[in-house]
This record gives structure tokens, C-alpha cells and sequence, in this order.
């Protein structure tokens, strides 16, 4: 049975509004940079939140400039707390609504929210898809999270958790974190990849416009504990899903290898030919659809000075940017050329020999 929160557009649009609106409550600066990041990706949200959330701002900018004032301690984790200086440093009616374009087939946005996110692991260089799970890292366990969960429950017969992502890049964009307390690292598993799978063809008719992305370690995934990251309402698709494209029947190649699934074991399988190679990849679900594109290992190349790394929905075609110079300038040659730097090398060992770029299903 479907969950309550998945059955229509309507009650997941309103869930998501009024847990944010909760989180105003808070008196943690996380739950505000969150809030704030949200409403800022979203027009609507925006304007429901605004008044809100200006008051909010002052509120807790008296709070922190007299407790530094006193000299008092200062109950935040360290990186909310830079966060929310920088924002006092920039002034709240600074922060910008991100912005889209098109150039070619590649989707610009601006969001400059994402500029203020803690590095994490972006900035690591992997080697292994595999790391052990961590106790003493940021993982979705932390007490201070769980004021942060948009829903937990069940879903044929798995514990979930969905999280609000705290700088979001794609709409009513959450983080679903199966089975939380065994503590699994970012490492796909047979029963998550087939929950995904089962989640999507259960909720795609209730909820257009819904998928699923999934960063492997060294695919610039940012914790290394087991999530996927869920949107809903992006009706228009990514632009890896349009029809043009060679791995969807038509007669474009994509700048990099792309392999489209329609079969759950199909798509498993090469999941598993990836992992025993040590490959990195990024996965985009959709109802009955599996996007899967192996990449050269983060830190394996040099990326562009305008982006922090391609994760999945970079990797979809839509390019997530914090400079609006950037945001302005890019071109079409540009992202094609960045885009392909993430190909594996030549001659690497994939399913017959080598990536297969097409229609699997």
C-alpha cells in the first residue's frame, strides 16, 4: 500500500509546505538555512514563506550577535553557523529566486543558495565505491536532523525516512534514506535498488513529474550513508530522457556513455558489473526507467572552475550554477566538452568489453 504522503500531487505539495513551515519554529540556524534554501528554489514556497521567514532572520540574528556579544557559547554545528553569518554579511533581501534557461538541449539554473552548502565530500578524492560506514561523520542518523524529516514509515515492508534536502536543486526535493539504523554506507544494495525501482511504478500515476537520483561514492554522492534523493513535479523530464538521444532510440549520441534500462534486473545486473569493477556512476530513475551512466571517479579528472562537480542531475543534462556570471556566459559547446570529460578512459572494462551506450531494456 501506497503511503499517505505519496497518494496524490496535492498532499505531497502540502506536506512538504507545512513541514517547512514547522521548521520556522525552530530555534536552530540549520532548520532556517533549510527553509530558506527551499523557499528560494520555489515561487510559490517563497511567497507563502516570505514574511516568515524575515522576521525569523532578525530574530535570530539578535539572538547570535548578543550571544557572541556576551561571549556565551554557541549551541550550532559549525557549519550552520557559518552559513548563517554569511547571510547576515549579505543580507537576506539578497538572496535570489533561482533562475532557468536553455542553451541547446542543456538546462541552466542559477541558485544561488548552493553557494553557501558545505563542501563535504565534493571536494574528496575517491578511489573506492566502497568506504565503511562512518559513526563519528555526517550521516542521517544525527539528533539534529530528525526535526528535519519530512515523513518516516513503511513501504513494502522497508523502514524509510524522507529528509528535506537542505540545499535543494530540484522540485519538492527530499533525501530517502532506507532502513536508517543499520547504518549502511553509499553503496547500492540489490533490495534498495529494487525498492526505488517498486516506489516510482507505485507513486509515477499520483505523482508526476517524480524520479529518483542516486550518486555512487566518487560520483560526487556528498554522504556516505545509503540515500537516493526524491523530487516530484518536474513534468518537462531531464534532458537525458529526451528522445533525441541515441540510448533513447533516437540519433544524437549524448556527450558520454548512457545506458537506458526498462528492465529492474536488467538494470541490476550492470550495477553489479560496475561495482565488481570499482567504476563510479550515476543512476536517474523513473517510473519503469532506469538512466545509468558510468563516469571517471571524482578527483579522477579536473573539473571546470564554474561547477563543483557533476553529480546525477549534471550528469541529466541540467547544470546547477552559484555565479550568475556563469549562469549568463555558458554555452552549449561548453557543457558538451565538460560533460565529456566525465567519460571513462578508453579501453576500460565494462559489460562485452565496454560501455554500451543505448536502450537495454
Amino acid at each position: 500500500m501506497v503511503p499517505d504522503l505519496f497518494a496524490s500531487a496535492v498532499r505531497y505539495r502540502d506536506a512538504f509546505a507545512l513541514g517547512l513551515e514547522r521548521l520556522l519554529e525552530s530555534d536552530q540556524l540549520g532548520a532556517f538555512i533549510l527553509v530558506l534554501a527551499n523557499a528560494s528554489y520555489d515561487e510559490a514556497l517563497w511567497q507563502r514563506l516570505w514574511p516568515r521567514l524575515n522576521c525569523r532572520f532578525q530574530e535570530l540574528g539578535d539572538e547570535l550577535t548578543e550571544a557572541l556579544y556576551h561571549g556565551r557559547r554557541l549551541d550550532h554545528p559549525e557549519a550552520d553557523l557559518l552559513v548563517f553569518l554569511k547571510l547576515m554579511v549579505l543580507g537576506l533581501n539578497r538572496v535570489a529566486l533561482t533562475r532557468h534557461r536553455r542553451t541547446g538541449p542543456w538546462e541552466l539554473q542559477f541558485n544561488p543558495a548552493r553557494a553557501l552548502r558545505p563542501a563535504r565530500m565534493s571536494n574528496a578524492v575517491v578511489e573506492r565505491l566502497h568506504a565503511p560506514f562512518d559513526e563519528g561523520g555526517f550521516h542521517f542518523n544525527r539528533p539534529f536532523l530528525q526535526a528535519e524529516r519530512i515523513w518516516e514509515g513503511e513501504l513494502a515492508g522497508h523502514p524509510l525516512r524522507l529528509f528535506y534536502n537542505k540545499f535543494p536543486f530540484a522540485p519538492l526535493h527530499a533525501l530517502l534514506v532506507p532502513d536508517p539504523e543499520a547504518r549502511r554506507p553509499q553503496y547500492l544494495d540489490r533490495t534498495t535498488h529494487e525498492l526505488a525501482w517498486r516506489l516510482l511504478e507505485e507513486t509515477g500515476a499520483r505523482l508526476p513529474g517524480s524520479g529518483l537520483g542516486y550518486n555512487s561514492r566518487g560520483a560526487y554522492a556528498s554522504v556516505n550513508h545509503l540515500h537516493l534523493q526524491f523530487y516530484s513535479g518536474r513534468v518537462e523530464g531531464y534532458p537525458i530522457e529526451d528522445p533525441r538521444w541515441r540510448h533513447n532510440g533516437g540519433a544524437e549520441p549524448w556527450p558520454l556513455p548512457v545506458e537506458r534500462f526498462d528492465s529492474m534486473e536488467e538494470a541490476w545486473q550492470r550495477i553489479e558489473t560496475l561495482h565488481a569493477a570499482n567504476r563510479a556512476y550515476n543512476l536517474l530513475y523513473r517510473p519503469g526507467r532506469l538512466y545509468l551512466t558510468p563516469r571517471t571517479m571524482q578527483g579522477g579528472y579536473r573539473h571546470s572552475d564554474w561547477t563543483g562537480g557533476f553529480a546525477w542531475a549534471e550528469v541529466a543534462g541540467c547544470i546547477t550554477l552559484s555565479c550568475e556570471a556563469d549562469f549568463d556566459a555558458l554555452d552549449e559547446p561548453e557543457i558538451t566538452r565538460e560533460l565529456a570529460r566525465l567519460a571513462p578512459e578508453p579501453g576500460w572494462i565494462g559489460e562485452n568489453g565496454g560501455g554500451l551506450i543505448g536502450n537495454r531494456g
